[in-house]
């Protein structure tokens, strides 16, 4: 018998009115982390709504653990949530408001006391467990958050953008903290539009922009299909209208144009591993010099913008990475 999935969602869409906050997605993870990327408004965490039961889907069927969380509240006991909202709590310190939540979900005094110190000093809370939320700053507000998502010892644990208004030393703390989660073979999905900051805690990517999700893989998998993507290329080389002449006939340059500077030329390339190949033999064999060669910057970030310009029906090019 196959082990129920983390996620299950077959064919959902949710409608506000006439605007889609998703749009027909399907979809199935097993245990693991994952990172959902995308910028604002991408749908994100109208997805994370419907993973936790506050929204129900205006079509298909959405699992999680194999149970609709809309129908069987009992679900969340499982699932720990760290919202992008800010958490506005007034008069109550991050010590009790951790404990109250705990008492909810049937943890007794004596343990939930102990628990919400723990996971406060865990997320380096420990010496303002007494103050009242509405003194913190967004970063320990932030901090706050994450500690209650953690307290009742979640199966799953989902973030919605947790690293807002952390400072550099808060983000690098908080993502330790989340590779550790992972290494201990706990879910987690980590929603941001700061792709950087997940690449250190996850090589599992969807992402998603329009409600849409426009690819999902490893990091790998991903770069792999970047190089497949038409890219914009700067050549420089002391010879270049040879160089010019040599590129003018072949099927991948989609197109060439000599920039101001006497040695460069700019290329936008359908399949740049060709392209890379050309210029080594050429290089070696008819004693064309190639100074540099400098494309997009070959991260995901670069994979993400080139998927939303083809989902816009946009032209599929990638920024040259230098100024002309």
């Amino acid at each position: 018998m196959s082990p129920v999935p983390l996620l299950n969602l077959q064919h959902v869409s949710l409608m506000y009115g006439t605007v889609i906050g998703v749009n027909d997605l399907k979809l199935e993870l097993p245990s693991g982390a994952y990172a959902l990327v995308g910028p604002n408004g991408a749908g994100k965490s109208t997805l994370i709504g419907l993973l936790t039961g506050a929204l129900r889907p205006t079509l298909g069927h959405v699992q999680v653990f194999g149970h609709d969380p809309y129908r069987s509240p009992h679900i969340l006991q499982r699932i720990g949530l760290c919202p992008s909202s800010d958490l506005l709590v007034q008069g109550v310190s991050s010590r009790r408001w951790i404990q109250l939540q705990l008492a909810m979900s049937g943890w007794s005094t004596r343990e939930s006391k102990s628990r919400a110190e723990e996971v406060l000093r865990l997320v380096g809370l420990q010496d303002a467990l007494d103050r009242p939320i509405h003194t913190y700053s967004l970063g320990m507000r932030q901090r706050c958050k994450l500690a209650q998502a953690i307290a009742h010892e979640p199966e799953l644990l989902i973030l919605d953008e947790p690293f807002n208004g952390l400072d550099p030393v808060g983000r690098f703390q908080i993502s330790e903290m989340l590779i550790e989660w992972a290494r201990q073979g706990k879910s987690l999905l980590l929603a941001s539009h700061v792709l950087h900051e997940v690449e250190r805690i996850t090589d599992s990517f969807m992402l998603i922009f329009g409600g849409r999700l426009l690819a999902s893989g490893t990091a790998g998998e991903l770069r792999r299909l970047l190089a497949d993507l038409p890219q914009e290329i700067v050549v420089d080389s002391p010879q270049r209208d040879a160089l010019a002449s040599r590129l003018s006939n072949q099927t991948w340059l989609r197109s060439l144009r000599r920039d101001a500077d006497p040695k460069r030329l700019v290329l936008t390339v359908q399949r740049p591993l060709e392209l890379y190949r050309s210029l080594a033999e050429w290089s070696a064999e008819e004693n064309l010099v190639i100074e540099r060669v400098a494309g997009s910057e070959g991260d995901i970030s670069s994979l993400f913008r080139l998927l939303v310009s083809k989902h816009r029906g946009e032209s599929l090019t990638a920024p040259a990475g230098v100024s002309t």
